[in-house]
């Protein structure tokens, strides 16, 4: 991760040679966390253009003109003691292979969770729900306002 703020990170602590170090206790990953990662993984995948269902993206809507995206939209988890199993529900772009996209996808998915959570995802299920056609946002963008009042598609 990027020190974006360019403050001075903290010093990394190294226990010195010949000392133990407390290696009891344990770890818990919350289900909402490994959602978040997967999440995550899924939206930087070329080709997905959002996650979640019709609902869900239009909820999304509103949280994204607040400031307060929700990277867990679209992404369902089952987290078990060493592996973890998720469903992602994705609109994909057009023109993109739709089995492309799914594999990336689960591709993705599977080495953040590996390597973020530590588990094994056993499963990576795909929904690709709707295909996103970028000629349809186009369409409000070129309808320009006249002297007269009226709106034109052509100048």
């Amino acid at each position: 991760m990027a020190n974006v703020s360019n403050a001075q990170q903290p010093k990394v602590q190294v226990a010195p040679a010949g000392s133990t170090v407390a290696s009891t206790g344990q770890t818990i990953i919350e289900n909402g966390v490994v959602a978040k990662i997967a999440g995550i993984a899924a939206r930087e995948v070329p080709g997905v253009y959002a996650l979640g269902g019709g609902a869900a993206r239009a909820v999304g809507a509103i949280r994204d003109a607040l400031n307060s995206t929700d990277l867990t939209q679209g992404i369902s988890v089952e987290v078990g003691e060493t592996q973890v199993a998720v469903d992602v529900t994705i609109v994909a772009e057009y023109p993109v292979s739709l089995q492309k996209v799914a594999d990336d996808v689960r591709a993705a998915i599977s080495v953040a969770m590996s390597e973020y959570v530590g588990k094994q995802a056993v499963e990576v299920n795909v929904t690709i729900n709707d295909v996103h056609i970028p000629s349809d946002d186009d369409t409000t963008a070129d309808t320009v306002a006249t002297d007269d009042g009226t709106e034109t598609r052509v100048l």
